[in-house]
């Protein structure tokens, strides 16, 4: 249960996502049926509870879960397989007041990975990290929660040592079945905070906004696609390349970006705007790599089967790439006049500069269409592609 922004990028397995957003009512129940004996009667008798809690959603992999500052969250593995999520902490986001540290809280159990430095209070030493129930008065919760001292202490988790994740013996909750169609359209009412859309999945080939069957895919998620990146001023990118293939240098405009390899390995070369390599080497399944607004990065996958795939995080809730090679690149937009007398170079160089791959962001390791010159009507549907 964390309180701070983040975005949360689930890649490996599938499960349950309860949320619990402040001032929101609950707007889910269902009905439990228990049966309990009367007194000094064999007989049993049957009383029904309604349990309401707010909306649980499933998410599955290649799922992006959007989370503002101030939600507790729970998630669950309904899944055979294990749940591996990778996650981006936003310190530097509006909501955090205090400094560029970040504080997450827990409402049960015993965290583990505490903190090493202990200290002495009242003569007991203290290393073990606690839930936020802890630090209370147990006369005090219990007067709170109307409940007994056994349970406060259960709330305060003094004889659990199980840790931040435990293993559900049962978990029945209730959750609608998945709509193959959702609106993303502002309406004035989806974009209340209370029924606010939190997912969005990048995984499917077919949401890919830049495919090429030979080489892979890329996939944005941004503010357009979903709303709430305009609160959280956060977007993603998850791509997918396939062995030897590449994606055409670019640089990022408005933001920076976060990347994270979760299969196959690749290299990247980095290089700022100075003209300097700040990275040039081979990156790897679990490995991280950060590049700055302005750097011009290159990605290559591996010669094997595996490829390269990666989660980009971008500072900003629609970052704007710019790529400088493929039909959509700076070079294709120049005269070739111009190449000519930055590069000193022939005008049919020029025109092979410019021409020499139609493909957009994500190339193949060798192109036909090398010396493939575009007919009139093949050039305007690249200006109009460019323009959309």
């Amino acid at each position: 249960m964390r309180n701070l922004k983040l975005i949360e990028t689930n890649f490996t397995g599938r499960g349950l996502l309860g949320t619990v957003i402040p001032g929101c009512a609950e707007t889910f129940e269902s009905e439990i049926q228990q049966k309990e004996e009367e007194e000094g009667s064999e007989s049993e008798q049957s009383r029904r509870f309604v349990d309401r809690h707010q909306k649980v959603r499933q998410f599955r992999q290649g799922d992006v879960l959007a989370l503002p500052a101030g939600f507790t969250l729970w998630l669950y593995n309904n899944g055979d397989d294990q749940l591996i999520t990778v996650a981006l902490l936003d310190t530097g986001n509006e909501a955090n007041q205090l400094d560029q540290t970040f504080r997450n809280f827990f409402l049960a159990g015993k965290p583990q990975g505490a903190s090493q430095n202990f200290f002495y209070s009242h003569g007991k030493r203290q290393g073990q990290k606690n839930n936020i129930f802890y630090g209370f008065d147990d006369e005090i919760l219990a007067e709170i929660f109307g409940v007994d001292r056994e349970i406060v202490r259960k709330l305060k988790g003094q004889d659990d040592e199980r840790g931040q994740i435990v293993r559900a013996e049962r978990l029945n909750v209730v959750f609608p079945r998945e709509r193959q169609w959702e609106s993303s359209r502002p309406n004035g009412l989806e974009e209340t905070v209370c029924s606010l859309k939190l997912r969005e999945n990048l995984d499917e080939p077919s949401s890919a906004d830049v495919y090429n069957p030979q080489a892979g895919r890329l996939s944005s998620l941004n503010s357009h696609k979903l709303p709430i990146l305009r609160l959280l001023r956060l977007s993603a990118e998850k791509g997918v390349l396939r062995r030897n293939a590449i994606m055409a240098p670019h640089w990022t405009a408005n933001a920076h970006s976060i990347i994270y390899v979760t299969r196959g390995s690749g290299r990247f070369q980095v290089v700022g705007h100075t003209g300097k390599s700040v990275f040039d080497g081979e990156v790897r399944e679990g490995q991280m790599i950060i590049v700055p607004q302005n750097f011009v990065v290159v990605k290559k996958a591996s010669d094997n089967d595996e490829g390269l795939e990666w989660i980009s995080f971008k500072t900003n809730d629609n970052a704007i790439a710019s790529p400088l090679a493929g039909r959509l690149s700076a070079f294709r937009a120049m005269p070739e006049e111009v190449l000519m007398n930055a590069y000193d170079i022939s005008k049919e160089d020029a025109r092979r500069l410019k021409y020499s791959r139609e493909e957009s962001r994500v190339f193949s390791s060798s192109s036909s269409s090398r010396s493939h010159m575009p007919k009139p009507m093949e050039y305007a549907f690249d200006v109009i592609k460019t323009m959309m």
